[in-house]
Order: C-alpha cells, then structure tokens, then sequence
C-alpha cells in the first residue's frame, strides 16, 4: 500500500519536488502526515495514512528485514551515521535475548527533531521499534525520552496504550516486543550508546569505553541494539516503500531525507526541516533562517560540531555525507545549523558554549573533569582581552593534551567546537589578543543550554 504523501518519482527520474519539506507538507517523508497545530498523529490516522507494518513471521522473513535495510544504506541519525544494518546482524549473531532502545533523550540542547517526531509521528517511530526488535527477535524494547518533554512522553504513552487496545481487538500481532518508556537524564552525554546501557542498568548516564560494541553485549550483557528515534522512523518507511524508494533521497553516501533543527539567529529557531536531498547552503540561510545576507559563521552539528564560514557554508551543499569547505566531510550530527547573529561574537559565543559542555562532563576521567573546565578558563582569558600570544600557546596546548584521551567522544567535540573557532574567528581573535575585544556579547541568537521550553514554534 502506498500514499500519494510519500510517493515518490519513479527511480531514476530527476525529483521535481522541492528539495526541503516541513510538517504537514504533501512532499515530506517523516514530517508527512496531518498539520502540526493536530498534535501526535492517532493509529489509525497513521494505518490508513501509509498502512499496516510488515512484520516478519518466521526466520527467513527477519533476515529479509536485515537485508532490506543493508540494501537501502540506511545510515544512523544520531550523530555517527552507523549503519544500522551492522548494528542488527551483530545483535542477531551474537545470541542471547536482545533488547532494543529508541534512543530519545536527544541532549543537544537546540536540537528539536527527535522530539518532533516522537511528539508528533510516535506511530512511525514505534513501527520502527517493533520492526528492528522482531529482525533481532527482541522480547522487549524501550523508548528513551528526558521527562522534562512532557509532550513526548504524553505522544508515546497514548500511542502505546492505542496499540495494545488495536491488539486486543483484532487479536494480531501478539509477538510485538513489550514496549516500555523510560526517563533518560537531562545531561549532554546521556545519548552515547555506552552511557545508555548504564543509564538502563543503574540510573546514571556514565559513559565507557567498552572492548565490545553494546550491540553485542550490552543491558545486562544483553544485545542492546541502540538507534535514534529518527533512524527508526526510517525504518517504518523502508519496510513499507523499499530500498529504492528510500535511496531516492538523500545523497549516494548517505541515503535517505534528514532531519534538521534551525538555531542561532535563524528567524524562526527551533524549526525542524526534512531535506529531502542535499542543498545549497544560501538556500538554507536565505529560504528557512529568513537571513538577507550571509552570516559571518553557521555552526553546523551541535554544540559539539564545526563552525563554519558563512560565504563558505552559503557555497556548500548541505546535506548528510557531502564535503565541507576544503573538502572535509561537512558532518550534520544531532541535524542543527545555527547561523551566528550580527550582534554576536563568535569567540563569546564559543566560550559560552564550551563552558555549558564542561559543566556537562560525568566527571569519569581526567581530560573531562579537568581538561574542558581548563580549555573555557582559557579561552574566556581571550575573549576578555587580556592580551598576550602565551595564552593562546596555552590555550592550544590544552586542547592538543584533551583530544582522543577522554573516556568518550564529549571532550573531543568540545576541542573541534574550540578549534573551528580560533579558524573562522581568526580576525575577531587577532584584535581580542591585541587588546581590543569586539564588544559583541554572547547572548544573541537562539543558542539554548539545558532542555529548552516545550513549545515548537
């Protein structure tokens, strides 16, 4: 069954749809679907909308499912863009009980995808739950989300409680994995795949440096297949469209739409876009963000991503797997693209930010608990004007005894964040260190640390 929502050009035509789509809109592919001012999309809304879930019966049906995902490259979401295929046969191979986790808890502060989707389509993630879990023969699955999101959980657990009424009517799909939401920590690195094991076992969002991938010995010593609630959104509609539908979309090394979070001086912060194929930059800027020029910076993937020149963001096309300025893979992360606002300093805002991560820390190992506090202290001494080239030798000597030393992957975004900086900045950081700080604040733009509000503009 398909929809005329999510029907796409024959493969191989050229798409004539626009490149970008938003909630509601007939070309989307997850934002598809009834308007935003309708809230969380009911069963049968969503059944009638793209049809029932083909969940496999027997054993040779699963490893029809893990096939299916391997030949569509459906790449993780999350920020690694794993292959999610990889995760699967290692979950399948490895024996035991798995359990699956749909990881929501989305610690980026301004990012606000996965909380769109599990606000808005918890069916489709859920479908996807329950696909992954039946290719892995899991038994049970949970669904990740900080309780600060009241909307989420509320979207999730009606969408439960509808399904398990939907079951109990019509008596099918009685192997569906148990599904249980859990409360995720409100801190930055509680969605490393690690830090979610311990989260499960003990409560504390911890995360380690593990000989085996948590796909293989996990909960408990469980198979722990850890995905993004975006990525499973994906799943729901490869199963339903195809590997080449799904591939129709997106780039040739990373296929598939993806979601995005606008930020910083956008005109509407906090909007959430589905691209649909990679696009311009400028288009992104001028179209979406509302900007009439170029900023000076776009800081792309999180507070733990890059920033980027804005003439040379306007330049790029922006999309999952495409080359950045002089050629480096551009990587979108959580999915956020924040323009830097003229009234900003790029340093301050730098040093605003990393302050935020060092406070994040789990205090677990040395270049966190110790390292990243040390790299902002140095950095503020930079933005004050307290002049002399010492400091940044210092400052870069920090980042240098930081990087590829923590016990996961926080600190080292924390050093790229940081060096992308002194790099775009260097004109503002030239007069900072001659004693002639710009005047810009820090405070301009929607830059938002901790949980931002609830409501979705």
């Amino acid at each position: 069954m398909t929809s005329a929502a999510l029907s796409p050009p024959a493969v191989g035509e050229p798409a004539t749809e626009p490149p970008v789509a938003l909630v509601g809109e007939p070309h989307a592919r997850l934002l598809a679907g009834p308007p935003r001012h309708l809230g969380a999309e009911g069963f049968e809304s969503h059944l009638e909308r793209i049809g029932p879930l083909p969940l496999p019966e027997d054993r040779e049906a699963r490893r029809g499912v893990r096939d299916l995902l391997a030949a569509a490259g459906l790449r993780g979401r999350g920020g690694g863009e794993f292959p999610l295929h990889r995760k699967l046969e290692a979950a399948h191979g490895a024996g035991g009980r798995p359990i699956v986790v749909a990881n929501g808890s989305e610690g980026e502060p301004a990012s606000r995808k996965d909380r769109t989707l599990l606000e808005l389509r918890p069916h489709l993630v859920l479908d996807g739950v329950e696909l992954v879990a039946a290719a892995v023969g899991a038994p049970r699955a949970v669904v990740l989300i900080e309780p600060g999101r009241a909307s989420a959980w509320r979207a999730v657990s009606r969408a439960l409680a509808e399904r398990d009424a939907a079951r109990r009517h019509r008596r099918r799909d009685l192997a569906a994995p148990e599904v249980q939401v859990v409360a995720a920590p409100s801190r930055y690195v509680a969605g490393e795949s690690s830090a979610v094991v311990e989260v499960l076992e003990s409560g504390l969002a911890l995360p380690r440096r593990r000989r085996v991938p948590v796909a293989v010995e996990g909960v408990l010593g469980r198979p722990t297949v850890v995905s993004n609630v975006e990525t499973l959104a994906h799943v729901a509609l490869v199963a339903r469209f195809g590997a080449p539908w799904f591939s129709s979309a997106g780039s040739d090394e990373v296929p598939g739409s993806t979601l995005v979070t606008l930020g910083g001086g956008a005109a509407r912060p906090g909007l959430v876009a589905e691209l649909l194929r990679p696009v311009p930059g400028h288009r992104l800027l001028s179209g979406l963000a509302g900007l009439a020029e170029a900023p000076a910076a776009v800081l792309v993937g999180g507070y733990g991503g890059r920033w980027i020149g804005g003439e040379a963001f306007s330049r790029t096309l922006v999309g999952r797997g495409m080359p950045g300025p002089g050629g480096r893979l551009l990587s979108l992360g959580c999915g956020l693209v924040a323009p830097l606002p003229a009234e900003a300093c790029g340093l301050a805002t730098t040093h605003r930010l990393l302050e935020w991560l060092a406070g994040e820390s789990a205090g677990q190992c040395g270049p966190c608990a110790f390292g990243l506090p040390e790299l902002a202290r140095r950095l503020g001494d930079v933005v004050a004007g307290r002049r002399s080239l010492g400091r940044l030798r210092r400052l870069s000597a920090t980042a240098v005894s930081i990087k590829g030393r923590g016990a996961c992957g926080h600190p080292d975004g924390a050093v790229a964040l940081l060096e992308s900086a002194l790099e775009v900045f260097d004109e503002d950081l030239r007069r900072h260190l001659a004693g002639r700080p710009c005047g810009r604040g820090a405070d301009a733009g929607w830059f938002p640390l901790g949980s931002p509000p609830e409501e979705i503009p």
